[in-house]
């Protein structure tokens, strides 16, 4: 049986266009603190709300734009929020205040939610079903790439040819995501009427119930995500290896890419539980050996184990959160996933970094070993079980029937 195609034009162009996103936004995310420390010169707690603010309107934004999605269609809100998210990126050459660089970073922030909640929408009905595993793993994958590139990019532009050369790298790649976007072709949607879209708005209405227990499952590990993210540098010097500490999510794309062929088409095999299991435990396994890393190599194999343990959870619980939602809820699915999960990673910036103060991070990485392992209790009860006895239920179901029959 010939396999659907996967790699067409438009999952290859939505695939770019969340590239050039995630792009921009780490960019930004690792240079405008030093920019406003050194050219504005504010305080860190003003630096750091140059990410609070731009996350908490991502946060915010999901939620409206995947109730627009499920009235107005995919088209319309993706050619919203990318032009929103083009039109902020030139803004950012005008303030010279912290108070004018704030109010781009909210608008900026309403526009990438918006576009990322879109382009995962977009995605998950461009995907075969047969391949929705596989496929989700690639979308996610152009994720990862911006992650390990963006911060590179950045810092380079802005340490050689100053922040008007990194700005205007953002702009031009900001146009890439709006570019890329505009040549996704999606059909029309069936309601189209801006005033029915506003009567029909509720509170309610703005998350899919299906997709919250594996939100939630995602949040929570992401807590652990974001220790890495906000202090696995720090703890390269803490360990003398800090040489390599460029190096660590350098290695956690490269055994995503090698390893997503084969994990993305096992959970269109086998389905979540086989995948994600093991994938929880070598999170763990990875965890551990970062806490006990005294050299570079263990510190690379950590970052290895890492990205083939968080790396193939991520898109799989992604992906089941679309798989339990309606058709035409899969852009509030996308939403709700994704806002849950980033208020996971702002938590989890908050309360590590509490704790950080109060022990070292190797200890700290030490911990989150059991944190992790904690995280497959709760995905047993919150999507295994609960899976199992809605599928008893509609065997049950079916055999009554058969019986009336």
């Amino acid at each position: 049986m010939t396999k659907p195609k996967l790699w067409t034009k438009d999952f290859i162009s939505v695939s770019s266009s969340n590239f050039f996103l995630f792009l921009t936004f780490y960019i930004l995310l690792v240079t405008l603190p030093s920019y406003a420390l050194d050219e504005l010169h504010t305080s860190a707690t003003e630096a750091g709300l140059m990410t609070t603010i731009f996350l908490l309107s991502a946060i915010i934004s999901r939620p409206l734009a995947g109730q627009w999605l499920e009235h107005a269609g995919n088209k319309k809100v993706l050619l919203t929020a990318l032009i929103l998210f083009a039109v902020a990126a030139p803004l950012y050459l005008i303030p010279k205040t912290v108070i004018g660089f704030l109010a781009i970073r909210l608008l900026h922030g309403i526009g990438f939610g918006m576009a990322t909640t879109a382009v995962g929408a977009i995605v998950a009905d461009i995907i075969p079903t047969a391949r929705r595993g596989e496929g989700m793993g690639y979308f996610v994958l152009s994720t990862n790439m911006a992650m390990v590139l963006g911060p590179f990019v950045g810092l380079m532009t802005i340490q050689q040819w100053g922040a008007k050369a990194m700005f205007i790298l953002s702009i031009a790649i900001a146009i890439g995501a709006l570019l890329t976007g505009l040549s996704v072709k999606i059909a029309k949607p069936e309601q189209d009427n801006q005033i029915e879209v506003l009567s029909s708005f509720s509170i309610r209405g703005l998350f899919e119930a299906s997709a919250v227990p594996i939100a939630i499952v995602g949040s929570f590990l992401a807590i652990v995500y974001s220790a890495l993210l906000s202090f696995v540098s720090i703890y390269a010097v803490e360990i003398h290896v800090e040489n390599v500490a460029s190096l660590f999510f350098v290695v956690y794309a490269v055994v995503l890419l090698i390893s997503r062929p084969f994990t993305g088409k096992w959970l269109d095999r086998y389905g979540p539980n086989v995948i994600s299991y093991p994938c929880i435990v070598l999170f763990a396994i990875g965890m551990f050996v970062l806490s006990q890393s005294s050299g570079a190599v263990t510190f690379l194999i950590a970052a290895g184990l890492i990205g083939l343990g968080w790396g193939t959870l991520f898109p799989t619980f992604q992906t089941i959160a679309i798989q339990n939602a309606e058709p035409r809820k899969r852009g509030l699915a996308t939403a709700t996933f994704l806002s849950i999960y980033d208020i996971g990673i702002a938590l989890g910036s908050l309360f590590v970094g509490m704790v950080a103060a109060k022990m070292d991070y190797s200890t700290l990485y030490f911990l989150c070993t059991f944190y992790v392992l904690i995280g497959a209790i709760l995905f047993y009860f919150l999507h295994t079980k609960k899976k199992a006895a809605a599928e008893k239920s509609t065997n049950s179901q079916h055999t009554k029937v058969q019986e009336i029959r």
